[in-house]
Order: structure tokens, then sequence, then C-alpha cells
């Protein structure tokens, strides 16, 4: 794991609850504090964004999707690091995230490893 992202605060942004969870438990195991919300109007009303040391969101949320999270973090000022999770195996998708400023998209189910090496990558 890289030192760079080590027990500082990673917020998850997802509206399956199982999913959102099993995250929680495992960045949580890997020696992060985690902010869980499960929405992005969830994650914007908390006030947490400055503390956060990446965003890991859901792409197809409820309401406001994990782009236009992005986009609004953007628009205030927050230009925090991101990795975007989606089912969906859309190109157009995957590379309007990319756009958006995501580092890394990553398919679910996802595998715990890619993820923890997707955050060690983030500095």
């Amino acid at each position: 794991m890289g030192v760079g992202l080590r027990a500082r605060l990673i917020a998850i942004v997802e509206d399956d609850v199982s999913v959102l969870e099993a995250l929680e438990g495992l960045l949580m195991s890997a020696g992060y504090e985690v902010l869980s919300c499960s929405s992005g109007e969830a994650f914007l009303n908390a006030g947490r964004h400055q503390e956060v040391a990446c965003l890991i969101t859901d792409i197809g949320l409820p309401g406001m999707n994990g782009i236009e999270l992005l986009a609004r973090l953007r628009s205030i000022g927050a230009d925090l690091p991101a990795i975007a999770i989606t089912a969906r195996h859309d190109k157009a998708l995957l590379e309007a995230a990319l756009k958006a400023g995501v580092h890394q998209v990553l398919l679910k189910p996802l595998n715990s490893d890619d993820l923890l090496i997707a955050l060690a990558a983030i500095r």
C-alpha cells in the first residue's frame, strides 16, 4: 500500500447498501478512515469534501450521478482525486467518467485488490 493516502479519509458514494458496507469494511481493514454516503447529495451535504483524500463514487447513482457529482465538486473548487465504479460496461460512459477527471474506472463486481492498488497509486 502506498503511503500517500494511508490513514486518510476516503469517501465512498454508493447507493447499494451491501456494496457500500463491503467497501467500507475493506478500506477500514486496510487502515483508511471512511466517510460513507448513499448519494451525491448526501456527500455534498456532509460538508467534508475538503477533508477527503480520495472519492470513490458509483457512476450510476439515482438523482445526481457520479459524473455529475464530480462536475459539481469541480465547480465549487474541490479538485479531489476520484475513482469511479460501475456495473455498466458502456464505453461512452467510461470515457465520460475519465473526461470528468476520475483517475480510474473499476467495473463491478469489484476486485478488492484492484481497488486497493488504485488507491495506492493516488498520491
